[in-house]
């Protein structure tokens, strides 16, 4: 039957049906780079990952796009109050976030648009809207949205247009300062911006946060796009306004697809500095854990189920990866020579299967650790052939090339070569305090032990 995803739009389930046939183009909404990324946000990014991942298994050429907002409420204010330039202030937090995306074993998007750099496209778009009646200037220079004038606005976020306060004006970029009403494309230049702002043919001024991603998906992409992502809180009004302003400007629906996933809570809460459980990619590590086991952390939850994060599901996702390292390493030592077919009751089209099915990850991790139970039990009475133990690695490979979450053959560093040596001494002298104490320092630094016959094991983590 091929990928069928939920469409927020329709709220129904749809079989993918690119616009051109063999390849997916994709547009999701990046960070605000103000701050470094919070566990939060690469719940969003995680999820699509895995669907780009899923959709490349699958054969299909996907082009993807991810904006980074450099301009907005939060990094002017970030970079008055830092007393530094625009680009000054937001360049640590882009470096920061490309490194959490390679932790996290991210893809990276094709293009990563920054909104300043395509502020001329939005003037383009900004008048355009004006010409066409769907947008006015006010008196101090800037320039609204007239909702009024799209009657399909509402439509995503199931909002009644009847019960908005008509004329109501926003003026701020950020959810909760926002009332329901005509929105800013344009804010005409205030103190409160210091030195950031474009001359414009309304007066000097920067683009509106909704804008910026209206015209970056359409210069990278086209006027017509097939899936649109986010998370749920993009829903209204950014892309409720993405979806007007494009198609006023277009005359062309924006996405075929519209994808959201559900919120991230900590321990049943909403993540807040003020509850002590906001936590960033860097706040884990620091705690002693991987990029790997916060990537299976929130991948094992279905993107359209919330994701309660917990120390005891980092813990669950360091076990699930262990059986997982401890499986390849098994039929990787049982392969040899060509492949051979694998049993029926194995079921290997499972994991694809489950994934096409609006990526039911939990079917999909399911079929995977059924596959490693059913080998296991080969390898154990011998009737695993070594010819089918090669099968299965191609097959985790081809499951990995989706999930992401091999531990690898990383060759150890000096440093961690040392903590194993003396270790191993350690363990010699029956010192098992310092042996111990060792193993939590080699832990610590991204890396797991395992004492065997054969002698200690130490392979990465990360």
């Amino acid at each position: 039957m091929g990928p069928r995803f939920y469409n927020t739009l329709t709220r129904r389930i749809e079989a993918l049906d690119p616009i051109e046939p063999g390849k997916v183009r994709i547009y999701t909404c990046g960070p605000t780079v103000y701050n470094f990324a919070h566990i939060g946000n690469f719940r969003a990014y995680v999820f699509e990952d895995l669907l780009q991942r899923h959709l490349e298994y699958r054969g299909y050429e996907v082009h993807r796009v991810m904006n980074l907002t450099d301009v907005d409420d939060k990094t002017i204010r970030g970079c008055r109050e830092a007393g530094l330039a625009l680009g000054d202030f937001t360049a640590p937090f882009k470096e920061a976030f490309f490194a959490d995306l390679d932790a996290l074993r991210i893809k990276r998007a094709d293009e990563f648009p920054e909104a300043t750099a395509h502020v001329p496209r939005m003037i383009a778009m900004i008048t355009t809207l004006l010409e066409r009646g769907h947008a006015y200037a006010a008196e101090d220079g800037s320039v609204y949205f007239r909702i009024r004038s799209f009657p399909a606005y509402g439509r995503l976020a199931a909002v009644d247009l009847d019960a908005l306060k008509p004329g109501a004006r926003v003026n701020s970029d950020e959810y909760e300062k926002e009332e329901i009403g005509d929105f800013a494309l344009w804010k005409a230049w205030s103190e409160q911006d210091s030195a950031v702002g474009w001359d414009s043919p309304w007066g000097r001024g920067r683009p509106g946060w909704h804008i910026e991603c209206s015209a970056m998906a359409t210069a990278l992409l086209g006027n017509s796009i097939d899936i649109h992502c986010g998370g749920e809180d993009n829903i209204f009004p950014h892309h409720e306004a993405e979806i007007a302003q494009s198609e006023c400007c277009t005359g062309l629906p924006f996405a075929r697809l519209w994808m959201h996933c559900r919120h991230l809570l900590v321990d049943g809460k909403k993540m807040a500095k003020s509850e002590g459980n906001f936590f960033t990619l860097r706040d884990l590590v620091a705690k002693g854990w991987s990029g790997r086991e916060v990537r299976y952390t929130l991948l094992a939850v279905k993107y359209r189920e919330p994701l309660n994060f917990t120390f005891e599901g980092l813990e669950a996702a360091r076990a699930a990866l262990a059986r997982f390292d401890e499986w390849s390493r098994a039929i990787s030592e049982r392969a040899s020579g060509p492949e051979e077919p694998l049993p029926e009751e194995f079921a290997a089209g499972a994991f694809g299967e489950a994934l096409d099915d609006d990526l039911n990850i939990s079917a999909a991790l399911g079929a995977v650790f059924d596959m490693i139970r059913r080998s296991n039990r080969g390898i154990a009475e011998g009737t695993l052939t070594p010819g089918q133990a090669s099968a299965l690695l191609s097959w985790r490979q081809k499951v990995d090339s989706v999930l992401a979450i091999s531990a690898g053959e990383t060759e150890l560093p000096a440093g961690i070569l040392d903590l194993a040596a003396r270790r191993m001494q350690a363990r010699a002298d029956k010192d098992w305090k310092l042996s111990d104490t060792l193993r939590d320092e080699i832990v610590a630094a991204g890396w797991q032990v395992k004492d065997t016959r054969e002698g200690q094991k130490i392979a990465r983590r990360f």
